[in-house]
């Protein structure tokens, strides 16, 4: 009895059996599709490790400054924040060619404002801004000076050897206001502004700077040229 329930009927025995095949890859077709993919992996990281290294010098710059200061060291300058970018202002030199502002990106700039009469302050602003361009020494190449004239006056002959290697640019006083800020209670043209080589106005100094505060404005620039010297050279 055991020995018949263990046999299939005769018409099942005698059916084929149904059996898919499907077709397996070769091994070269595997191997393909396993480098493609590798490839495709390795490709990713090498762009992300290339954008890393691009930005890494400008990001390790700006952490060194505005993070890691030894106890004891305090800036002199305001920092800015958030930093605001050069806008999209034609300025004018004092011959009336047109000029885009933010072509004076590629530079550090120590900037300063005034009308073209330049009062006595205005001369003592020109004066110290030359000395601390002067003060970097072999640094000095990667600051540039600019005077950025609130109107349309005629410059005085008298400011000739005081404005030696510097930008002059008229700019109107309503642009310069929706870029630049004094501190409260005072006018622009009572600081300096740093602006560093990718266009941000980044740091202001105290207003009516004296020659003691021009020492500490110092110390706050080679700082700021020590952060950047790996990823900024003299030069646009």
């Amino acid at each position: 009895m055991s020995g018949s329930n263990s046999s299939l009927p005769a018409a099942v025995a005698d059916e084929p059996l149904g059996l898919t095949v499907h077709s397996m890859p070769t091994p070269r077709e595997a191997l393909g599709g396993q480098e493609q993919a590798r490839r495709t992996a390795l490709g990713r990281w090498k762009m992300i490790a290339v954008l890393l290294c691009c930005a890494a010098p400008v990001i390790a710059s700006y952490f060194t400054y505005y993070v890691i200061r030894p106890e004891g060291r305090r800036v002199y300058g305001e920092l800015i924040d958030p930093q605001r970018e050069l806008p999209a202002v034609t300025a004018r030199t004092p011959d009336g060619a047109a000029v885009d502002l933010r072509s004076l990106k590629g530079q550090w700039l120590l900037i300063a404002v005034a009308d073209a009469a330049c009062d006595a302050l205005c001369e003592q602003q020109l004066y110290l801004q030359r000395q601390l361009r002067e003060s970097l020494g072999r640094e000095k190449g990667r600051l540039d000076r600019v005077w950025l004239v609130s109107d349309e006056a005629p410059v005085p002959e008298r400011l000739a050897n005081a404005l030696h290697d510097a930008t002059v640019l008229r700019v109107p006083p309503a642009q310069l206001a929706q870029w630049l800020a004094p501190q409260a209670g005072h006018a622009l043209a009572e600081h300096f502004f740093v602006v560093d080589p990718m266009g941000h106005w980044m740091m202001r100094f105290p207003a009516r700077m004296d020659v003691p505060g021009a020492a500490k404005a110092k110390r706050d620039l080679e700082r700021l040229l020590r952060a950047s010297s790996s990823w900024d050279n003299a030069g646009r």
